[in-house]
């Protein structure tokens, strides 16, 4: 009896997991039936907001692109991370070890992300020469 009520638990998850199968399956369906069939030498160009494609598409980008974006999305995560961290901590008796703790943890992850900061600013990350 246990056993039946621990897996009735789950049966949401299960209907959106099958939910999500089906309209992927329908929408893969669908377009076979209802998308175009012609292909000519004009559906497969580089659309480039109406004007004649200028060039190959396998342009090829500096590094320096890849590793903004990629800072950009450490330092992004990160304001994600302090936002919840900031509201449990305003919960937190002031001075209380917790408090302490937490504050502790905080400034760790933030000297750290600083010191990637600085390191990258030295590597010339931020650089667009």
């Amino acid at each position: 009896m246990l056993a039946e009520i621990d897996l009735l638990n789950y049966l949401p998850v299960l209907v959106v997991a099958v939910m999500a199968v089906l309209f992927a399956a329908a929408n893969i369906v669908l377009s076979s039936i209802l998308g175009p069939r012609a292909a000519g030498a004009i559906k497969g160009l580089t659309y480039e907001a109406g004007m004649d494609p200028i060039g190959t598409t396998r342009k090829r980008f500096n590094v320096r692109f890849y590793m903004m974006a990629v800072t950009f999305l450490l330092f992004d995560i990160e304001i994600i991370f302090l936002y919840p961290w900031a509201l449990s901590f305003s919960q937190l008796e002031p001075g209380s070890a917790d408090a302490r703790l937490y504050l502790g943890r905080i400034l760790f992850f933030l000297a750290t992300s600083a010191i990637a900061y600085v390191y990258a600013w030295k590597k010339g990350v931020f650089k667009w020469d």
